[in-house]
């Protein structure tokens, strides 16, 4: 079923949404539906405009036109306070994590909970020790990020998108640099959390294997439009050219080998000699 067959179950709505910086367009009319309870992925090539759709959902940036809804606000209408109260039902797992350097894995996670609530310290303590817990680090609460592996900072940034129960969870390129076996319990995570939360997920990715194991629809942006979405069966079989190649990894296709220039014997003098 497409995901906007029924639009009172969408938790995110995008709408005809033009976006560019200065002369330069970036989205050109996108929609998206996403329903609530769902993991969505976006993907696409780099520069597509994969961030920025997130960057629009979190209010730092505002559409040229169109609009971009989350559980029925106009995102871009919100107040500087309104947006404030939004982005308390929102985490963010930011590319590489984004941890901050000088605290500590408790103090990571307990961040978003002493800046967003009045909860009394050992209320706080349990919150944190239960999201460390659920992406099994709660051992390594003590530690620094200078001493995590990348995949153990990436679960402890993680745990702290997840430690006010967001209804909306954003994941900005949550495979990026980590190992297989990383990777592997970082995409479980996503699945299993966004679950057990009762949450609705966004991947912007481009690790297609993994992510198609644990998403429930995808979006395929290609030049500031989306060129495909459906399920991941339906993505595999996909007619579309970009797609295909992306999918597949082809070295060649609507995205070339070769950057656009002139005709090699041209560029060698070969045409002149002849």
């Amino acid at each position: 079923m497409h995901p906007s067959a029924v639009n009172s179950d969408n938790l995110v709505e995008l709408a005809d949404v033009h976006f560019g910086y200065n002369a330069r367009p970036v989205l050109n009319g996108i929609r998206m539906s996403i329903p609530r309870g769902k993991v969505v992925a976006i993907m696409g090539g780099s520069g597509c405009g994969k961030t920025t759709i997130l960057r629009l959902l979190g209010g730092q940036l505002k559409p040229r036109s169109g609009s971009v809804s989350i559980a029925g606000q106009r995102v871009e209408a919100l107040s500087h306070g309104g947006l404030y109260r939004l982005r308390r039902s929102m985490g963010v797992l930011f590319q590489f994590g984004a941890l901050f350097t000088d605290l500590s894995v408790f103090d990571n996670v307990a961040f978003p909970l002493r800046e967003h609530t009045a909860l009394p310290e050992s209320m706080i303590r349990d919150l944190v020790l239960m999201k460390l817990n659920a992406v099994g680090l709660r051992g390594a609460a003590h530690l620094r990020p200078s001493e995590l592996s990348g995949g153990m900072a990436r679960r402890v940034a993680l745990a702290r998108a997840i430690a006010l129960d967001p209804m909306l969870i954003m994941y900005d390129e949550p495979f990026t640099g980590l190992d297989p076996i990383s990777v592997g319990v970082i995409a479980n995570l996503i699945r299993r959390l966004n679950d057990a939360l009762g949450a609705t997920s966004i991947v912007v990715t481009h690790d297609v294997e993994d992510s198609f194991k644990i998403v429930d629809y995808l979006y395929f942006v290609s030049e500031g439009v989306i060129v495909a979405q459906g399920t991941p069966d339906q993505i595999r079989a996909s007619r579309e050219p970009f797609v295909h190649q992306f999918v597949f990894g082809e070295v060649d296709g609507p995205v070339p080998f070769h950057y656009p220039g002139a005709a090699y014997a041209q560029d060698l003098g070969l045409e002149r000699r002849g």
